[in-house]
């Protein structure tokens, strides 16, 4: 189905002005937590008590409208009858153990479940078909469970314990809340709005985003990149089970179709981090690893504007030859006799590599002046390519870099000409300092 982006843009832009305003440093969280939402995928918050996780749970919800509903407080002694339902004494009478489910997390579209990892085997054990099949075992019946949803939180990360990891793994998003860390902020934090929400989104919008990104492609280089991802932590030994790689994969597609695109892009996998992670130690890790991918890919992205590696091949073929054709040029000069046959192919070899560096160079150098035009408005560009970015000038950082990768190259195959020609290549002047 062909998704009606510009309207729901609108309202991701809204709710995410609506979230930044109420929730101060937490810009990355609330994007990411919005495409969980339209992902249909759990989310887990850890930290310390008293940074707004249950809080911003709650807002979350408001924005959908909260009158479906679920959030409780888990302890080791909480009961299966306080999450799922009491018991219904009439089936009970019929032999039939049932639980009367309206009102608890079986009928929920949203739920908030704090300290979830100090529940009981009872609830642990019916939480892991609901998380991943949307699934509870009421007695006999299978009762689907229209949850949408899911925040869970925790002060603290799980113990080893095979249960609790069949339950960590359910959760793909995962995310680590500090307390603030600007004074900025702390100044700000005494003025936030306390109105309720308002609704910006019906539960229509994530199912049509849903229904939109069943049909988007994703292309085989980026399956390569995932599998890349998954082969660089197994390197570092860590783990990524193939239901986790398999939930990455739908939520670039989810946002592939949030941005009106039939194929994943590599701008689809920016909160990838987020979702890799079994502790957060690991995140800085993670992070560098799916860094250097990511220039990898986006190197490929702008390779028909911007082709380096076309031109690094060009600048590397002729640096391999430079010695020996400098040694021609030089035993020209002095007169120095060599055979009719090597000359002929050095004079050819001179031409051919004159004619690649002046083409190469005036080309590489049209496509820099381009690049740079580009940079006056980076932010729009990057914008259109996810406006769900919380940093822009951070990837405004990676194309800069590009940039300068090019000019790099740009100056091997200006010094390439000078050794070789002892002159400058014609009309190929550049700005370095720009």
């Amino acid at each position: 189905m062909k998704l009606q982006t510009t309207p729901l843009q609108r309202k991701m832009e809204q709710a995410i002005h609506l979230l930044e305003s109420r929730f101060l440093e937490r810009g990355e969280l609330i994007r990411l937590l919005l495409l969980g939402i339209m992902s249909g995928e759990n989310a887990l918050l850890i930290g310390p008590p008293g940074t707004a996780k249950s809080q911003m749970a709650r807002a979350i919800a408001q924005l959908f409208g909260s009158e479906h509903w679920f959030e409780y407080l888990l302890t080791r002694f909480t009961t299966p009858d306080e999450i799922f339902g009491p018991v219904s004494l009439q089936q009970l009478k019929q032999d039939q153990y049932v639980r009367k489910t309206a009102g608890y997390l079986p009928s929920a579209q949203f739920a908030f479940l704090d300290e979830i990892f100090k529940a009981n085997s009872a609830i642990l054990n019916a939480l892991l078909s609901i998380l991943n099949e949307r699934l509870y075992f009421n007695g006999r019946e299978k009762e689907h469970v229209p949850l949408h949803f899911l925040i869970a939180a925790s002060n603290e990360l799980p113990d080893e314990n095979e249960q609790l990891a069949a339950l960590y793994d359910r959760f793909l998003i995962r995310y680590e809340v500090t307390y603030l860390q600007h004074a900025s902020s702390y100044e700000a934090m005494f003025n936030l709005p306390k109105e309720p929400l308002p609704v910006v989104f019906s539960l229509y919008d994530s199912k049509d985003v849903q229904a939109a990104a069943s049909s988007v492609e994703l292309p085989e280089g980026l399956v390569y990149f995932l599998y890349r991802l998954k082969q660089d932590m197994e390197e570092k030994e860590m783990v990524l089970s193939d239901r986790r790689l398999s939930k990455i994969a739908h939520v670039w597609k989810t946002s592939a179709a949030l941005h009106g695109r039939d194929r994943v892009s590599i701008w689809d996998t920016i909160f990838t981090p987020h979702m890799l992670w079994d502790v957060p130690e690991d995140l800085p890790v993670l992070r560098e690893m799916f860094e250097a991918r990511f220039m990898e890919a986006l190197k490929e992205e702008i390779d028909s504007e911007l082709p380096l590696r076309r031109y690094n091949r060009i600048a590397n073929r002729w640096l391999e030859k430079e010695a020996e054709l400098h040694a021609f040029q030089f035993k020209k000069e002095i007169g120095a006799k060599m055979g009719k046959e090597a000359a002929e192919t050095y004079r050819s070899m001179l031409e051919e590599c004159r004619q690649e560096l002046e083409e190469t160079a005036r080309e590489l150098r049209g496509r820099l002046l381009q690049w740079l035009e580009k940079e006056k408005d980076l932010a729009s560009y990057i914008r259109e390519k996810n406006y769900l970015i919380d940093n822009v000038d951070k990837y405004a950082v990676k194309y800069a870099h590009l940039r300068m990768e090019g000019e790099r190259i740009l100056q091997v195959l200006q010094g390439l000409y000078r050794t070789i020609f002892d002159r400058e290549i014609p009309g190929c002047e550049y700005d370095y300092t720009l």
